[in-house]
């Protein structure tokens, strides 16, 4: 119908306690738009204006009148009966202003309140008054007897309930919770009510809390540094930050991590219904200190990377690093790159024996410097955890070893190069936070 008018759909843009609707018409033809659209749309809304009337019946306030039609930048008022066809938009409206006549209390405006009082004065019983305008009695009663003790029919307005802490309170809530962060709110409360003598809820302190911006969250788990740790570290990062690309390009980055099949990454969740925490299909076995896994070795650079090598059974010494890393991985890449190749890997005793040591020598194969327990500064760690959340996002998780061992061999063939580029490329702004916190930890 709409569209042999020239018109699209009707669209309601507000539906007001007054039964006021407002409905915004897009139009089909532009060319053509002035001639007569307002009296075409009349007429038609006018046919359609008792079945609507009947969609809004319930809310005992059909909507009486279509206050204005846009169309385009031009408004037109239009005094019908109700909005045209638009009965799935006015479903909507009607359900959510039935949603919102239930989780919202509704105060008489002061024009009805008014009415309710001429009705009274004119000798009309509450019952009826109350009847009439579809409210309860008793608050036809109080109103009554509000106007007859106070001479006015007008809602009083209150503060609310007063706060059980004063400004001082406030901040020494917030002074305690910055002071120690690791109180809890009820530690919290019953410290303030010992200072003043007033009994405080923790609900009251978290309140306090959240209104500074001060939420309870995880810390963040980074190993312990030393004041040597920090001084190498910066030492470290001021000799790099300046690095252009060219530079971080020669650098082999490497280091181990270990994966088991139950993860303790925390990364997996679950669909549960309320109160279901326990329920068997709501529970996941993890074997205390990891279970069964392996350990694996990597390497990455611009542009390119190292096959995963995924160690057998067995601690790595000296001699496994030297005969199962060095020699087939790190030499092959020595010889390609030439004089310019930097071997960067971290300070695990196995890279540090002797062994490892003479055979870099002999190989002619440069070490780069790097600070201990800086993991937050070495860029594979987060090609670590790009892999931990695949494994976790897979369909059907590894339960042997062998599809453990199957699985992370895939996943690193498919990790896109673009973000190991990335991640080095990020390594001078590493350098430069670390050197703004005085080489503490950083957040990478």
């Amino acid at each position: 119908m709409w569209s042999q008018l020239g018109f699209g759909p009707p669209r309601i843009l507000s539906l007001h306690n007054s039964g006021v609707a407002r409905v915004y018409v897009t139009p089909l033809d532009f060319s053509t738009y002035e001639v007569h659209w307002c009296a075409k749309i009349k007429d038609e809304v006018e046919k359609l204006a008792y079945q609507l009337n009947e969609e809004a019946e319930w809310t005992k306030r059909p909507i009486r009148r279509l206050s204005k039609v846009m169309y385009g930048s031009k408004c037109a008022d239009m005094q019908v009966d109700v909005m045209g066809e638009c009965l799935s938009s006015i479903k909507h409206v009607v359900g959510r202003e039935r949603a919102n006549n239930q989780s919202v209390r509704r105060h008489l405006d002061a024009f009805t309140r008014g009415r309710i009082i001429g009705k009274l004065e004119e000798g009309r019983s509450v019952t009826s008054v109350a009847a009439e305008f579809g409210i309860a009695h008793s608050i036809v009663s109080r109103l009554w007897r509000q106007f007859q003790t106070t001479g006015t029919a007008i809602r009083g307005f209150s503060s609310g309930r007063p706060r059980g802490t004063t400004p001082a309170d406030d901040r020494y809530i917030v002074l305690q919770a910055r002071r120690n962060r690791w109180q809890t709110a009820r530690e919290i409360a019953r410290h303030t009510t010992q200072a003043t003598g007033r009994p405080i809820s923790r609900f009251t302190v978290a309140r306090r809390l959240h209104g500074d911006d001060l939420l309870a969250r995880r810390p963040v788990r980074c190993v312990p540094l030393t004041p040597a740790h920090r001084r190498r570290r910066s030492l470290c990062c001021r000799e790099h930050r300046n690095w252009r690309d060219n530079e971080w390009r020669r650098v082999l980055f490497t280091d181990e991590s270990r994966f088991s099949l139950s993860s303790d990454s925390h990364r997996i969740l679950i669909w549960r219904e309320r109160g279901s925490r326990n329920h068997p299909s709501n529970i996941i076995e993890r074997d205390r200190y990891g279970g069964r896994g392996v350990l694996v070795w990597g390497g990455i650079m611009l542009g390119s990377r190292t096959d995963l090598h995924i160690f057998d059974a067995g601690s790595v010494n000296g001699t496994r690093y030297c005969n199962e890393i060095l020699l087939p991985y790190v030499r092959l890449f020595r010889g390609a790159m030439g004089l310019q190749f930097l071997f960067m890997d971290d300070n695990a005793p196995c890279h540090r024996t002797v062994a490892a040591e003479q055979l870099l020598e002999s190989e002619d194969i440069e070490r780069m410097d790097w600070p201990a327990r800086s993991p937050d500064l070495n860029t594979i760690e987060h090609v670590w955890d790009f892999l931990g959340r695949r494994l976790a996002a897979r369909t059907l998780p590894p339960v042997t070893i062998r599809e453990l061992r199957l699985a992370l061999q895939d996943e690193w063939a498919a990790m896109p190069q673009q973000l190991i580029d990335t991640l080095i490329l990020s390594m001078g702004r590493r350098c430069e936070t670390c050197l703004a916190v005085r080489g503490d930890h950083i957040p990478y």
